[in-house]
């Protein structure tokens, strides 16, 4: 006998429900678990091209781990760098604010007859008494920081061990979902290769397009004449990696910063519109011709991805949610019972080429070409 309704939503509801409850509880086990896992496929390719020279496993792990690395400490020395040279324009800054507030202040006397708008003293003295109510809240931040460190660590041990027991983790998936019947084994296989493929060409994307951007506003707030330009520059080119906000957030950061140093308010304006003018360019040309459909997903449930990793891991689960809910997507396409979850979590039908502007489709269609009289040309 078939069950009720009723209790298939309860066993759905407690299925989820756990879920979310082991991956809060477990947290810091499953983000550097998933982190490392989404590195070590990206350079797993890597460390085969090593062994291909007769170099040995675990050296080639730790080369392609070393490589991959260097590149995110070299990435962490700059921003400290940048970081610390802000000290030097702490005055500035704040010489620049009671200016602006001053001005604030006289305007308001003057039209709507306000006075002691703004009292620096009092300011101060909130301050510390906001940091005495909340030290225990700090204290909790920098324990938090100190537990992020550690999970950060953890990163590189696991992504090594992933790397050299990657083809272990291969046949134990084959013996444990392939067992059953060659097309069983065939199935799987095929979704093994596909999430490489995706993870690899998403992560490989996001990538070259944050440095794309991270280039052009390099450039544009050098031109304008803001200090510090290549750090807002990487910094919000960094941020686009998280959808639709980070772009935003990346942005607020360099415009206040020339509101506050900065003679004229046509500075931050100019500033906004070339921010505005790079985004219509990564959304409409960079991001749809080099990431392409590797993350094919509707806007609906790239949101809702959004605000569930937000809410369950924070910064961590808004950039790891996205690869894993086009992982998901994978899987479902390839298991019959799951194939109606694939559709709804993919794009709706027509919505890619309406996407997409008339020259990143153009672009497309033509590395489509020459991509498929490649393959041609290979099997002639």
């Amino acid at each position: 006998m078939e069950n009720k309704w009723y209790v298939k939503y309860t066993t759905v509801l407690l299925g989820l429900i756990l879920t979310v409850y082991v991956m809060i509880v477990a947290k810091s086990i499953l983000l550097p678990i998933l982190f490392a896992v989404l590195l070590s496929i990206l350079f797993a390719p890597l460390a085969s091209w090593f062994e291909k020279y007769r170099i040995p496993k675990i050296l080639a792990a730790l080369l392609a781990m070393v490589i991959g690395l260097s590149v995110l400490f070299g990435l962490g020395y700059f921003f400290y760098t940048q970081i610390t040279a802000f000290v030097d324009d702490v005055d500035l800054i704040k010489s620049r604010a009671e200016e602006l507030l001053a001005g604030l202040e006289n305007f308001l006397v003057t039209w709507f007859d306000v006075e002691q708008f703004v009292d620096f003293e009092d300011i101060e003295g909130l301050f510390l008494e906001f940091v005495r109510e909340n030290s225990g809240t700090l204290g909790r931040g920098v324990a938090g920081a100190v537990s992020f460190a550690t999970t950060a660590l953890l990163v590189p041990i696991f992504m090594f061990m992933f790397i050299i027991f990657r083809d272990f983790l291969k046949t134990f998936f084959l013996k444990l979902f392939g067992r059953k019947s060659e097309m069983h084994a065939a199935k799987v296989q095929t979704i093994m290769s596909n999430i490489q493929v995706v993870v690899q060409r998403y992560i490989t994307g996001v990538i070259i397009v944050i440095s794309i951007l991270a280039v052009l506003n390099s450039i544009m707030l050098l031109v304008i004449g803001v200090k510090h330009a290549i750090f807002f520059g990487v910094f919000a080119a960094m941020l686009n990696v998280i959808p639709f906000i980070g772009p935003i957030f990346g942005s607020i950061l360099p415009i206040v910063y020339s509101l506050l140093t900065m003679d004229s308010l046509i500075y931050p304006l100019i500033i906004m519109g070339g921010f505005y003018v790079i985004q219509i360019l990564e959304g409409n040309l960079f991001t749809p011709v080099i990431v392409g459909n590797q993350v094919s997903m509707n806007a609906l449930v790239a949101l809702l991805l959004l605000f569930l990793g937000a809410q369950i891991w924070g910064l961590a689960g808004m950039i790891l949610f996205i690869p894993l809910g086009a992982i998901m997507k994978v899987i479902f396409d390839e298991i019959e019972s799951l194939q109606p979850y694939g559709y709804l979590i993919g794009r709706v039908p027509d919505e890619e080429k309406q996407k997409k502007g008339k020259l990143a489709q153009k672009i497309s269609d033509f590395k489509e070409k020459v991509s498929k009289e490649g393959n041609e040309e290979e099997e002639e």
